[in-house]
């Protein structure tokens, strides 16, 4: 059983301020923790975690490879004393394409980081260039392959509908990410989130966030991309934080608490519209279940028209299905 320990770290090191990021209203966090708060949330998360399970401690948020040296090692440095009980594994990070280089990651290495993400949010360099991102697919790039050069495990997070996308665009991107060699990724669509420029935007009319069904819809494409190449989806929306919930960060864009549910009852719902035949039995895995009925049991239209008799086994994998 594999398990995340979370340690946000907002805006530490961030060199731009991209048009769609208030990381106070996304995540309800608005300082870094002190080095005994790194501390005190491990020592809390193992207290629940079962014993044997793969544990790894996660620096989100910020640039963390940008960080001052000195703030970057103690943080690392806190988490060595659980990897070296073996109650900790190893350490995932994300950072930004352009703070990678060389010496950044020998120094992860010696400390056990295995995972690096990147915010790539975009690989085209119009899209890159109008959200502010300060840096371009070509940096992309270059830090993805000396990641890869030095052993660590790629990941690579992107957005859709940032200004200037399109499908078309967000579905290059997923298949670059693939051929990059990424292991895991991240889908998030763009909100509009209150006190950034984007917000200026959309209010003088100058951005239109996509609807929940665009959002759905291009999701949906994406993912599958993804999941037809083995690259891990770690996360698709952003997590329902107590500003978006309440609306008192958010200001508009496809935000929905169950965001990947209604991704993966479209795609199911897509496989349920392409079965011809009447009447036959449909297996599918026991996880899948909920996603084959559908959110707020949208495809059951589908299942009693073609008279389906939906069963569960685990001799089908995941997001496959048989029907026989």
């Amino acid at each position: 059983m594999h398990c995340n320990i979370p340690i946000f770290i907002p805006h530490l090191a961030c060199p731009h301020a991209c048009i769609f990021c208030n990381q106070r209203h996304i995540s309800g966090q608005t300082k870094a923790p002190t080095i005994q708060e790194v501390k005190q949330t491990i020592g809390s998360y193992l207290s629940t975690i079962k014993e044997g399970s793969e544990v790894e401690v996660a620096f989100f948020g910020g640039s963390f490879t940008g960080i001052d040296i000195e703030l970057q090692n103690k943080y690392l440095q806190a988490v060595q004393p659980y990897i070296k009980e073996g109650k900790v594994k190893s350490i995932r990070l994300s950072t930004r394409p352009d703070y990678i280089n060389e010496e950044i990651l020998l120094n992860l290495k010696q400390h056990n980081v295995l995972d690096i993400e990147l915010g790539a949010q975009s690989l085209d360099n119009e899209v890159l260039f109008f959200s502010e991102r300060g840096h371009r697919a070509e940096d992309v790039f270059k830090a993805s392959e000396m990641i890869k050069n030095h052993g660590f495990k790629l990941g690579l997070q992107m957005m859709i509908g940032l200004p200037l996308d399109s499908k078309e665009k967000s579905i290059n991107t997923a298949k670059t990410i693939v051929e990059l060699g990424a292991k895991t990724t991240r889908i998030y669509p763009t909100l509009v989130i209150e006190q950034t420029f984007l917000a200026q935007l959309y209010r003088e009319g100058k951005y239109s966030p996509l609807s929940i069904e665009e959002a759905v819809d291009w999701t949906k494409e994406v993912y599958k991309i993804f999941a037809n190449s083995d690259v891990k989806v770690l996360r698709v929306g952003l997590h329902p934080s107590k500003d978006l919930i309440s609306g008192a960060g958010y200001l508009a864009g496809p935000f929905h608490v169950s965001f990947f549910e209604l991704v993966l009852s479209s795609i199911w719902r897509d496989r349920l519209l392409n079965i011809n035949k009447i009447g036959q039995n449909m297996y599918v895995n026991p996880k899948d279940i909920n996603y084959v009925i559908g959110y707020k049991s949208k495809n059951k239209d589908i299942i009693h028209n073609l008279s389906l008799n939906i069963k569960q086994t685990t001799k089908v994998k995941q997001g496959d299905f048989l029907v026989e």
